[in-house]
Parts: C-alpha cells; structure tokens; sequence
C-alpha cells in the first residue's frame, strides 16, 4: 500500500464524474424520464378513454371530441345576472325578465351551459359517490372552455355550495367541492373548500314547489369562521341551478362574513325557473 492513500480513500469525496451523476438536475431528469417512460406503459397497456361515453382516445383526455363539443354547446345567451336563457333584446339594466320578478342575492351568474343533454348526463353521475374524480375533471374542463369568462369576474377566491354533513357522508364527497378544486387549479385561485357550511339539513330542493324552494333553504348556511371573506369577491361554485334559492342563500352567508360580491357559476343551467 502506498503512503497516505488509506487516509485518501477514507476522506468520503465523490470524485467529480460523482458528483455530476447525483447531482440534483440529473436525479431530476432520471425521475422525468422515469415518469415518463410510466405514463408510456400505462398508455399501452390501458389505452385512454373519454371518461364519458367510453370512446379511445388518440391522446390523454379526459373527453374525446364529440364529448367536448357536446359539453361545450351552449348556444342559447345566458343572462348575466342569473344566467337563465334569455334573448338578445330581453336584458333590460343587466336583467332578464326571468330575474327582474326574484330578488337574488348573488352579483351576477355564469355557466357552462344548458341542464341538457350530455352535460345533464354527466350532472347526474357526478351525483354519485364513484364521480369526484369526473366532477374534477368537468371542473377542469369548464375552466378550460370559459376561463376568458370565468377571469373576468376577477374573483379573490372559490367556494363551493356546501352539503350537510350527513348527506355529504351518505355520497362520500361534494360534488360542488370537486368541481371548485378543478376550476381552482386552473384559474389559479385558492379554493376555500369548507368555506360555507350547511347549518341545518333540509329535504331535497327536487322535491319543493318553486315557492317552497326560498323558504326550504332559508337560513341554511353560515360561513365558516377560519375564512376571510371581508372585501373579497366570491365565486360560488354548484353543479346545477333552477330556481337559484340555494345560490341566494349562500351568497347571502357570504356577505353577512364581510364578501362585497358573490359570482355564481353553475356547470348546468336548469331551463325553468331562476
């Protein structure tokens, strides 16, 4: 053994070519390339579907072609105080003639489209307790048709109608929750999941008269204390919106916490009703 060269193997330095294959930028692109030689496998073996009707897709996508332009269908003008249908001359001071016999709470409302069709069908399976991931997903979606329209509302933060907690336990999960999560990671917003809460259960909105529908929900939210709403422009994310009782309800918790406005956006317009 030569002189010194124990003491030198000892020392535990990394020679240079070492230290260039555990660099962090290297083991970074490792980890890349491992992803993405991850997601290649999974392609093969499991190749994409639209999430809708089950079609191969030539790329990852949550919605073939067909889905997404059946989704984004929306040809009918919203109005944009409650966003029912309204005509091109029936706006009259930012009201429809719908929304001119109601008093809302909310600001404005925007949607995606229609209660109809495909996007009903999918309304009605994210109902259900194997739908949050496709809820996320038409979050997304949604974000990714209207964002130009969803921005302009300039909102500080998202929050979803809340459901009671039993019936949130029944389902397993929110489905207005996730749709807020997937707009959220999109807009780029924080999104105050458990920012309302339901202070009471009521009976299904489904089931009351049009007029039974105020006083059903009336007093059933309260915004949660650990949120700051004061100032803040809201954007209230629901699945679905018919008479829009439930949207006034929880806009009006909203603004007794201090939030100066309240932009509902509703995945489904319903066609009666406000």
């Amino acid at each position: 053994m030569l002189a010194g060269a124990g003491p030198a193997r000892q020392t535990g330095r990394a020679s240079p070519l070492g230290r260039r294959y555990m660099s962090p930028p290297f083991l970074e692109r490792c980890s890349e390339t491992g992803r993405e030689l991850g997601r290649g496998l999974l392609h093969v073996l499991f190749p994409p579907c639209c999430h809708l009707c089950g079609r191969p897709l030539a790329r990852a996508a949550p919605f073939c072609v067909p889905c997404q332009a059946a989704l984004a269908a929306d040809g009918s003008p919203p109005c944009p105080r409650c966003a029912a249908t309204a005509g091109p001359f029936a706006i009259i001071d930012g009201r429809c003639a719908v929304c001119r016999k109601e008093t809302v709470v909310f600001d404005s409302a925007v949607r995606l489209g229609l209660y109809d069709g495909l996007l009903r069908e999918a309304v009605l399976r994210i109902k259900i307790h194997t739908g949050e991931a496709m809820a996320e997903l038409l979050g997304e979606f949604w974000a990714d048709h209207t964002g130009a329209v969803l921005r302009s509302v300039r909102a500080d933060m998202i929050v979803p109608v809340p459901l009671h907690w039993r019936r949130r336990w029944r389902r397993g999960y929110n489905q207005s929750a996730a749709l807020a999560h997937g707009l959220a990671n999109r807009l780029r917003l924080p999104c105050g999941a458990f920012g309302l809460r339901r202070t009471r259960a009521t009976p299904m909105q489904t089931a009351q008269t049009l007029a039974g529908r105020r006083d059903n929900v009336r007093g059933a939210f309260a915004a949660a204390r650990n949120v700051r709403l004061q100032g803040k422009t809201v954007l209230l994310v629901d699945d679905v919106m018919t008479t829009g009782a439930t949207a006034s309800e929880a806009a009006r918790a909203l603004k007794a916490a201090g939030a100066a406005r309240v932009t509902v956006a509703v995945l489904a317009r319903a066609h009666t009703g406000t």
